[in-house]
Order: C-alpha cells, then sequence, then structure tokens
C-alpha cells in the first residue's frame, strides 16, 4: 500500500489523507477488491434493460478494466437472465462471477448450473421490511437462511450472506442472526447492505467493527445513493476493515443508484493508497458504453466520467490546463483516458483568446482586436447561457478581422 499523495504527471490529492494521525486510527485491510453488481442491481434501474449480448459486452470491458467480481445477474428473474449468466462464465474472464440468489436451494442449483463461482444470498433484516413487508421474525430468516448457506459452500461455491436493508435493522434483530448463523451454518463473507442509503459514514464505520467482532468474517459493503454518500459510506467501510465494497458502474441502481464503480476505484487508488492494478484510462469506454445501453446520458459535471471534468472557461490559469494540469486538477486527465480542454465563453480572458487561435491555427490579432473579440465572446456566451464551440468563435473571429 502507498503513502504518497503524489505521482509526477498522474496526480496529486492532499497530503492530509496520509498524515501519521489520520491513518493511525484506520484499519484497512490488506487488499479490497471490487464486487460490481451492474447486471444485476444496475438493470433494477427502472426502465433499463440490458440484453443477453449487453451484458457479454459489459462483463467483457469490466473484465479488461480489472473488476474482481462480477454479479452477473439473477438466475431466477427470467431464462434469458440465466442464459446471460451462463454465457458470461464461459467467456473464461479473470474476474469471479457470482449470481444474486434468494434463499432457496433451487437457486443455488441455478447457480451452479450457470457456471458462477459464487453466490449472494439475500435475506431481509431491516425493521421495516422485517416486519411490515415479510411479517417475519429473525428466527424465520435464520430458518430460511441456515441450509441454504450450508449448501452452497458444500457445492464450492463461495457463499456471500446478503441481510439487506441492514442498516435500519434492531440490533438484536441482527445480532441475534449473525450469532446463529456463525454457530450453525458460517458463510465465507457477509454483507452490510445500506439499501436505503441512509447510514452515515460513522455508523457504517461503526456497524464494520460490530458486525466482524460477531462473525470474524469478511465484510462486503453494499450501498446506495439517497443522501448523496454512497462512495463515502462504502470507502468508511474500507477504513474500518471491510475488504470489498460493491459497485455499479455510471451510479446506475434503483431510486438515485448504487456506489459508483469508477469513483470507488479513484478512492481506493489515490486517496486511501491501494496500489490496484485497475486500468483507469479504460473507465471511460465503459462509462460510455453503459451510457448507450442504458439509455442515460453522464452528468457533464458527472465525477470521473463527465465530459466537462477537464474543461476550463475562466481565463485565470489556463495556461496550465493543456501544459501543466496537476495545478488546476487532482488528477492528470490522461489517468482516466480524457484530456484538458479550454473553451471560451462569458469567464473567458484575453489569454484564452490568444490561446485558442493557437490551439485552430487561426494566427494573430493585434491587441486591440484581441480585446473586440474577447468582448464578442463574452457577449456572446451571456447569450447563449453556455460556453462557445469552435465554430461560433471562428465566426466571431472573421467579424472583428472583416471590421478591421
Amino acid at each position: 500500500m502507498r503513502e504518497t499523495y503524489f505521482e509526477d504527471g498522474k496526480w496529486w490529492v492532499s497530503p492530509y489523507n496520509f498524515h501519521q494521525d489520520v491513518r493511525r486510527d484506520l484499519l484497512l485491510p490488506p487488499k479490497v477488491q471490487i464486487h460490481d453488481a451492474t447486471l444485476r442491481d444496475g438493470e433494477q434501474t427502472p426502465g433499463v434493460v440490458f440484453s443477453i449480448d449487453d451484458k457479454l459486452r459489459i462483463a467483457t470491458k469490466m473484465d479488461e478494466i480489472g473488476v474482481e467480481r462480477i454479479e452477473a445477474g439473477m438466475p431466477a428473474v427470467s431464462p434469458q437472465d440465466a442464459e446471460a449468466i451462463r454465457e458470461i462464465s464461459k467467456l473464461g474472464l479473470k474476474s469471479k462471477i457470482f449470481t444474486f440468489a434468494r434463499a432457496m436451494k433451487q437457486d443455488i442449483d441455478m447457480a451452479l448450473e450457470c457456471g458462477a463461482d459464487g453466490v449472494v444470498i439475500e435475506v431481509p433484516i431491516g425493521y421495516p421490511k422485517l416486519v411490515t413487508q415479510f411479517g417475519w421474525t429473525w428466527e424465520d430468516v435464520f430458518k430460511k437462511s441456515r441450509d441454504v448457506i450450508n449448501y452452497a459452500r458444500e457445492q464450492g461455491l463461495y457463499a456471500v450472506f446478503f441481510p439487506y436493508d441492514t442498516t435500519r435493522a434492531r440490533p438484536d434483530d441482527l445480532e441475534n442472526l449473525c450469532k446463529g448463523i456463525m454457530n450453525e451454518s458460517p458463510p465465507d463473507s457477509i454483507g452490510i447492505v445500506d439499501t436505503m442509503g441512509c447510514a452515515t459514514p460513522e455508523a457504517v464505520k461503526y456497524m464494520v467493527g460490530w458486525v466482524k467482532g460477531m462473525t470474524g468474517l469478511p465484510i462486503e459493503i453494499h450501498t446506495h445513493n439517497d443522501f448523496g454518500m454512497g462512495v463515502a459510506t462504502e470507502l468508511a467501510a474500507v477504513a474500518a476493515g471491510a475488504e470489498v465494497v460493491h459497485s455499479c458502474a455510471n451510479g446506475l441502481g434503483e431510486r438515485t443508484g448504487n456506489a459508483a464503480l469508477e469513483e470507488l476505484m479513484l478512492g481506493l487508488h489515490l486517496l486511501y493508497g491501494y496500489d490496484t492494478q485497475y486500468q483507469m484510462d479504460k473507465l471511460p469506454e465503459l462509462g460510455a458504453l453503459i451510457s448507450e445501453i442504458s439509455n442515460i446520458p453522464i452528468a457533464r459535471n458527472k465525477p470521473v466520467l463527465g465530459h466537462g471534468n477537464f474543461i476550463r472557461e475562466s481565463g485565470i490559469g489556463i495556461q496550465y490546463v493543456m501544459h501543466d494540469p496537476l495545478v488546476m486538477f487532482g488528477t492528470h486527465p490522461s489517468l482516466t483516458g480524457r484530456a484538458g480542454e479550454v473553451v471560451l465563453g462569458k469567464k473567458s480572458g484575453k489569454a484564452s483568446i490568444v490561446y485558442k487561435m493557437q490551439e485552430l491555427g487561426l494566427g494573430e490579432l493585434d491587441d486591440a482586436q484581441a480585446v473586440e473579440l474577447l468582448t464578442r465572446v463574452k457577449q456572446k456566451g451571456i447569450e447563449k447561457r453556455d460556453f462557445l464551440s469552435d465554430e461560433e468563435f471562428v465566426s466571431l473571429l472573421n467579424e472583428v478581422r472583416a471590421v478591421a
């Protein structure tokens, strides 16, 4: 694990992330794996449907980037879902293939038939769902889970016990369930699931320590983004010792989505110092593929993937955007397969005009012409309420030269 806050030409983040007083109380595990659920939880985004071919393309790209585990779907949903998992399992990917399952032996059999390496066994434990939606007690959950966990492990599957809505569970329910499972049917790992995205990072850190203390198992963290903290809570879980983080590419998922794959990758590598092997320069390719297939555009200012992340309109410091970008950004654009860009609009300065003319090979202007062109550029930006296209800039330049 690295303890450096910069790498020449690649990134420069806060040195306080690695200050000894900050790191001293962190319980970072030696290695963290990403379990991506785009093909299951991501497809639960309303209106999103992935074909078998879509899923094969997405899984292949994720494997290329280096995602350790791919949750390829839930076979019980439909024959098409089961077929997609079978086809993904045949690809020979380096990523381990997992399926999502109810606490039912038939779901385990389907995972085996699909060639999966592991299975995520879901059961409710959050109080509103447990009591109101299902009318169960923790004992009911335990009885339904016990034999299925054992069966999955006996069949050679890696079994993740996934008591969802964990962050809204009554303490006694969760504690009794954990102790019962550990006594009679210990899984390979256990998930803490913030189904409603309603736990603070501090609460999740506490729960990771608590559940790990009760079970001694590796902890997996799965969060949603209802309060805008999905990635923050997962990284907080890592700081408390969680070994696996769950994600969805582009932050897809029900309601406000899940913790975003691309943001977790950069957070682990740059902010916490994990020496990951992810091919982060390929993240825009995955993002574009997911956006195209899901028909959900990527916001211009979306972290990591937004096309406006390395655009500079203000005239101050534009010389650094292209030639020394770590002065202006925390990461070099090329780290995630991008390039810096200078655009013109209301906030531009004279240096912006000079730079853009050089970039487009448009020659030079005298000082008075440059001032006039800047005035017109600013006015156009105000009228358009956006930055100018290169074509619009050239049109204004031609107007200024025609007057001269």
